[in-house]
């Protein structure tokens, strides 16, 4: 163990393995998300949407990363991209944050755009996998030594698939692809409410169909294991080779 990192990879895989914690974590999720714990948060004026437990999880594959570029599909109210543009601040390197989303709201952009740190972030409107979208995406990642690629758009199976696909490329060893709301495929289905995916039907399973064909990635256990909350189990993905 790194005698300066005081975290302990056993107690944690122990902890992430023992079932009566896990379906207490389970119970746990389950009940907050009948009060709409994640829309509780925001980040520096903006709401972010997101478990603490998760952002602090990319706050330190972040710091791991160090990365020249974040894209990440879904925008919403953008606190995630602030969150991300604050920390790349912090960092000091010259990084950006490109968000992109089917339909980004006035109100939205307007906030965005006036918030100090805008000045790392890009926005891009259309379907992420959209041809338009996607090259330019790849312009933009053209000169970057190191991306990180972050999924929370639509959470359906083909969609995400389809995002894994066009985007898992960018990410070289050492990096991640970061699939949020997995979690639907472990929510009881009444919380799920009226959307176009659900058990069976969702980022988790387009994770797992993922990688059966495709090697480069694995889901990093040890994240989602300390965590206990989170709403990407089995969706961090780290990569394994360029």
């Amino acid at each position: 163990m790194n005698p300066h990192d005081p975290k302990d990879p056993g107690l944690i895989a122990q902890m992430g393995a023992d079932p009566e914690v896990q379906a207490t974590s389970r119970r746990l999720f389950n009940l907050t998300c009948r009060y709409r714990y994640s829309y509780n948060f925001s980040w520096m004026g903006r709401p972010v949407i997101q478990y603490p437990q998760d952002l602090v999880a990319m706050q330190e594959i972040l710091w791991e990363v160090q990365p020249d570029l974040i894209v990440e599909t879904g925008v919403a109210h953008g606190g995630s991209l602030v969150y991300y543009a604050s920390l790349l601040e912090l960092i000091g390197k010259p990084a950006k944050v490109l968000g992109i989303d089917i339909e980004i709201r006035p109100h939205n952009r307007a906030a965005l755009e006036a918030h100090p740190m805008f000045r790392r972030i890009e926005l891009l409107e259309g379907s992420s996998v959209s041809p338009e979208i996607v090259a330019q995406v790849r312009q933009r990642a053209a000169g970057a030594q190191r991306v990180l690629v972050v999924l929370d758009s639509n959470h359906s199976h083909d969609h995400v698939l389809k995002e894994l696909q066009l985007y898992s490329p960018l990410v070289r060893a050492g990096s991640y692809v970061v699939v949020f709301d997995t979690v639907v495929e472990d929510m009881d289905p009444e919380l799920v409410g009226e959307r176009p995916w659900g058990k069976g039907d969702n980022a988790k399973t387009a994770v797992h169909e993922f990688l059966k064909s495709n090697s480069r990635f694995e889901i990093d256990h040890q994240i989602e294991d300390k965590l206990l909350l989170t709403v990407a189990p089995d969706g961090y993905l780290r990569c394994l080779q360029d």
